[in-house]
């Protein structure tokens, strides 16, 4: 029967009190304020959260009343307590992509001890075992700052954004991953995990401790993982194994949803409120510099030109020279990943672009046509 009214209640004469003699409130089963009567349709993937964003339970507001965890589209108390969140702007945190990341996220899940032939490791020569080792040891300690930073800024998003709560929640899986999956392969193949430098340190103290979650925000995901994402790029070039290409490869789709995110929500940050941009350069201002340190430590940048090169003994002739393309890549890309989030950083940056032969003139959304060409090697002639 349809229930609507008090009347129809009393109809029922249910309880009013608990076996323990707590007092019983039925009137939820007349409804509530909240919208009634909704049915989603699932689409070939099942059913999404995409599928069920409709009627007011798919409106994000700018600004929500509550600050509260209770769901968004229920029937909220009028005194519900205030949990005390400080980011409770829709600009703060969100982006209009977040909801299918999500879903893709939850859909591509792996598993590090199940999906990667840890069998078919074989044995290597020892300057390659030794450099994959010190690139597994630096990948298992940074990678851990994208499953920390987001979790020290969760608990203080309002719920009502709950979908880029969803996001990140999978981002700290994924990173926990990473972290699990290159320490494995340091330790699986007869090596063992190498040398930690304080410019790790630095970097990842850098974005840890950042004043705002979107300064947080571009530095992680504009800067850190967007030099990761193009590492993990380069993985058909510096893997000496299938394993280490299959690992590189699924790190690599999680890794371009983190990117994804953050440039899509510093573009809209800057879009809800100008303001922000000021504080996302002062924020990268510092961060590029202590990059550019942490990029160019001597353990990391001759074990990635030792793997480029497939050993030390080509490391003069291919390897150095496969490096300096990659650096011209990486820090490309990022510069390009800055303009596509709405900050021109290409007339601001400190990083060298004239070493790494990038040519402001010719820098555009796109990205940068290189001031010296390349051959099909990927070397520059």
């Amino acid at each position: 029967m349809a229930i609507t009214s008090d009347e129809d209640l009393r109809s029922l004469e249910l309880p009013s009190e608990t076996p323990m003699g707590q007092p019983l409130d039925w009137a939820w089963l007349r409804g509530a304020r909240s919208e009634w009567g909704m049915k989603p349709v699932p689409g070939p993937r099942g059913l999404t959260m995409m599928d069920i964003a409709t009627g007011s339970y798919g409106e994000i507001e700018e600004e929500p009343q509550f600050r509260s965890m209770a769901p968004r589209g229920s029937d909220i108390d009028e005194n519900t307590p205030d949990m005390g969140y400080i980011l409770n702007h829709k600009s703060q945190v969100w982006a209009d992509n977040v909801i299918e990341l999500y879903e893709e996220a939850v859909a591509r899940q792996w598993s590090s001890t199940r999906d990667i032939p840890w069998g078919d490791l074989r044995e290597l020569p020892s300057d390659i075992e030794h450099a994959m080792c010190q690139l597994c040891t630096v990948l298992t300690e940074i990678e851990m700052i994208a499953t920390d930073l987001p979790a020290k800024w969760m608990w203080r998003m309002n719920h009502h954004f709950l979908e880029a709560k969803m996001f990140l929640s999978t981002q700290i899986m994924d990173e926990a991953r990473h972290s699990d999956v290159f320490r494995k392969r340091a330790l699986a193949n007869g090596g063992g995990l190498l040398v930690s430098r304080a410019g790790s340190e630095s970097l990842l103290r850098t974005i840890l401790e950042a004043k705002t979650y979107t300064q947080a925000s571009a530095l992680l995901h504009l800067l850190g993982e967007g030099f990761i994402l193009d590492i993990f790029r380069q993985g058909e070039l510096i893997a000496p194994t299938p394993v280490e290409k299959k690992i590189f490869r699924l790190s690599m789709q999680d890794e371009a949803r983190h990117v994804a995110y953050g440039t899509m929500h510093i573009r809209q940050a800057i879009a809800g409120d100008p303001d922000v941009e000021a504080e996302i350069h002062e924020a990268l201002d510092h961060g590029e510099k202590v990059f550019a340190e942490f990029g160019t430590q001597p353990d990391l940048s001759s074990a990635l030109a030792v793997l480029l090169a497939g050993g030390v003994e080509h490391i003069e002739e291919r390897g150095f020279p496969m490096q300096s393309t990659m650096a011209t890549k990486i820090f490309t890309s990022y510069l390009a990943r800055c303009e596509r989030a709405g900050l021109n950083r290409i007339d601001r940056t400190s990083l060298p672009l004239d070493l790494l032969g990038i040519d402001r003139d010719q820098f555009t959304r796109e990205g940068v046509r290189p001031t010296k060409e390349r051959g099909e090697d990927g070397l520059r002639h």
